[in-house]
């Protein structure tokens, strides 16, 4: 896009552009989304930044009616593969915060030098600013939703210091952080967030672009939920889905609420320490496929002449992910050649057998999700499943515990497939599944897949056809699984 077809679409208020580039208005001193309600500024006071980090480094403030420092990040990042891409998830999931620049570029294989100017000539910004960025939207969800003091939001949040905290808070928004807390107590009362924690934690709203089929992401997971970790209770339309998480400085429950129409999710997470707000937000995002762009998956599918009719059924179809990756790669083993009930009771017993129990249980959340290192020499006779499979499940649990296997956020997504295809019983099924839900990748279609067999019967097609889908192809997946959903489907190939 050049800065016209830019102003373009904020004079037409388009949402599809939200979190793509941001407006700042010189004679306001603001940043907005393009879709802000206020009055279109003229075209000459306008300037376009990639970044919301990069609007706040030349001096601009959040806009107090579209919060554009809350909209989702842009979907560009979950599709790339390349160096920014895979820094702007290791971003969002706080690396910076823990690890600093060295950090993040040691994971990236890069020199911290190479890892900013690739980050500022793209996005304005460098990961300083942008993790910056990052903790001021959690310092503010921290001041406008909980009770915590003052002091404690800025450690929480990520901040080194208290005087660095408020005056990124009075530079973000013109405010200082009492008096951001003193204007959200009307809303703090209000929130929607369901209380199944007994009313404690902080309410989160979960912003998504576009329709999002909620419906279709609760069936997914309720099917999927494993006793102890996950539970799902109401009735369609209106259930609650919670979690245990396990998380960089504790453990932490998570739960988040079906809602059809809305422009966002209510959702609540549980802390044993604040620090990891970030990650907590972050890992439901992708567990719910937050962050996609619906708009581009439509004008891709909905053309095709083969899957137009089933994404014209389900608008805003999502494709989940995935709260914490070596335990979706542990699932797909587990899931290999059986059916989804199958596989959800193993995955209970084995939460059963080495699951780390929660200090502090909470409804039907007993337990964390077995650690890989507490499987890679396990016997696992709990588990009613071939010897050959049960090494398998070793192995793999043996190479995430070394690093052999590397799944976390902005993980390089073809080393990490061919690093499990090297692995003795995993086959191309179970890598292309941890490859879209681990890692998030947009574009994976599983031809052995029995469900995605009987999807193209169904349609007509065969395998072929799925080049023309490129790059939404797990979203394609997803279309073909709903148009047959069958009561008990199975979640692995023939044979892997």
């Amino acid at each position: 896009m050049d800065d016209d077809s830019r102003y373009e679409a904020v004079r037409g208020r388009d949402e599809r552009f939200d979190g793509v580039f941001f407006t700042a208005v010189r004679t306001t001193g603001v940043y907005c989304r393009p879709s802000c309600p206020a009055t279109t500024p003229k075209r000459r006071n306008v300037t376009f930044y990639p970044s919301a980090a990069a609007a706040q480094a030349a001096g601009f403030r959040a806009c107090r009616r579209c919060r554009p420092d809350a909209v989702p990040g842009s979907a560009e990042w979950n599709a790339r593969a390349d160096a920014v891409g895979r820094a702007m998830r290791m971003i969002a999931d706080g690396v910076v915060d823990r690890e600093g620049v060295p950090g993040l570029a040691r994971r990236l294989g890069y020199s911290a030098r190479q890892v900013r100017r690739q980050l500022t000539a793209e996005l304005g910004a460098g990961p300083v600013a942008l993790a910056r960025s990052q903790r001021q939207h959690t310092a503010r969800i921290l001041l406008q939703t909980t009770d915590l003091p003052i002091t404690q939001v800025a450690f929480a949040a990520g901040f080194s210091s208290v005087r660095q905290f408020n005056d990124t808070m009075r530079a973000g928004y013109a405010r200082t952080p009492g008096e951001l807390r003193a204007a959200a107590t009307a809303p703090r009362a209000r929130s929607g967030a369901p209380a199944s924690c007994g009313g404690h934690g902080i309410p989160l709203r979960l912003a998504h672009r576009g329709a999002y089929d909620a419906r279709h992401v609760f069936d997914f997971l309720q099917r999927r939920a494993i006793a102890g970790i996950e539970e799902v209770t109401g009735e369609p339309g209106a259930r609650i889905y919670r979690r245990s998480l396990a998380l960089p400085h504790g453990t932490g429950v998570a739960e988040v609420a079906e809602a059809a129409g809305a422009r966002w999710l209510e959702g609540r997470v549980l802390l044993t320490d604040p620090r990891d707000l970030t990650a907590a937000v972050q890992r439901t995002r992708r567990l719910f496929d937050l962050d996609a762009d619906p708009y581009a998956v439509a004008e891709r599918l909905g053309a095709d002449p083969v899957l137009g009719p089933l994404v014209a059924a389900r608008p805003g179809l999502r494709s989940p992910g995935a709260a914490a990756a070596d335990e979706l790669a542990v699932r797909a083993v587990l899931g290999q050649q059986v059916t989804v009930g199958a596989a959800r009771a193993l995955a209970g017993a084995l939460v059963e057998a080495y699951g780390k129990p929660l200090a502090a249980p909470t409804g039907g959340l007993t337990h964390l999700f077995p650690e890989p290192a507490a499987l890679a020499d396990a016997p696992l006779a709990e588990l009613g499943m071939p010897e050959s499979r049960r090494a398998t499940l070793r192995t793999l649990a043996g190479a995430l515990a070394d690093g052999a296997v590397v799944l976390s956020p902005g993980a390089d997504r073809d080393e990490a497939e061919r690093a499990l295809l090297a692995l003795r019983g995993i086959g191309p099924w179970t890598a292309g599944y941890i490859r879209m839900r681990a890692l998030g990748d947009p574009d994976v279609f599983l031809p052995g897949d029995a469900g995605v067999r009987q999807g193209l019967r169904l349609v007509g097609a065969d395998p072929a056809a799925s080049a023309a889908w490129r790059p939404w192809r797990s979203y394609a997946l997803h279309h073909l699984w709903a148009a047959t959903a069958p009561p008990h489907p199975r979640t692995g190939p023939e044979k892997d």
